[in-house]
């Protein structure tokens, strides 16, 4: 299997990661914080040693990502995750927006930088870091026009703690979607190559669970 398929499958899965935790929490309103950790932790990752160090390394972390990816791009239907394909594919629109704007990719990097030192101590999934971190989404990606509508429980999408984790998490797919660009994916490719990057992450799955 080529590397740049493996490389790929995972960016794309994190964003599929990403966009399921999402949909997980608009109608939940829990996610399980080892996935959530790994996504948001993404953020911090400016200069990963391979792909897969951006998610920790282990691809158990994007796991979730891998099986909804899989699911999706086979046109096998996944009752769970009605509305994450949208998810995703707004995601990946919304990092080519960014990608046209170095000025918000600075000021990313900075406030990033400076919530490091919250995250080194508070941790990843502390309340704080992740108001944080929703904070610089909300100052930053929410000024395009494009919104991704977010369909949910309005008790659970009305909650402060959830709106944050969302924005996180959306935060986080735009990470893995730059990722991805950068490895040779594009929103093209999705739709075009869905069989062969499903395959590739059924392939991942199965050496995971070996």
């Amino acid at each position: 299997m080529s590397k740049n398929w493996n490389d790929m499958a995972i960016a794309l899965a994190g964003v599929f990661q990403a966009a399921a935790l999402v949909e997980q929490l608009a109608k939940t309103g829990f996610v399980p914080s080892d996935a959530q950790n790994a996504s948001v932790s993404s953020l911090f990752k400016l200069n990963p040693d391979s792909t897969a160090d951006v998610f920790g390394n282990d691809l158990k972390d994007i796991e979730l990502g891998l099986k909804v990816m899989s699911d999706l791009l086979s046109n096998k239907s996944n009752p769970e995750y009605p509305d994450t394909l949208r998810y995703v594919l707004g995601i990946l629109h919304l990092q080519k927006k960014l990608h046209g704007r170095p000025d918000l990719q600075d000021i990313i990097a900075n406030r990033l930088q400076k919530t490091q030192h919250q995250v080194e101590h508070f941790g990843i999934g502390h309340e704080n870091v992740l108001g944080n971190i929703a904070d610089i989404y909300s100052d930053t990606i929410s000024i395009f026009k494009f919104r991704i509508q977010v369909v949910g429980d309005y008790s659970y999408l009305q909650q402060n703690r959830v709106a944050n984790q969302i924005r996180a998490l959306l935060f986080a797919g735009i990470r893995a979607a730059t990722l991805w660009r950068q490895v040779g994916g594009n929103r093209f490719r999705v739709i075009v190559n869905r069989k062969r990057l499903s395959s590739v992450a059924d392939t991942l799955l199965a050496e995971l669970n070996a």
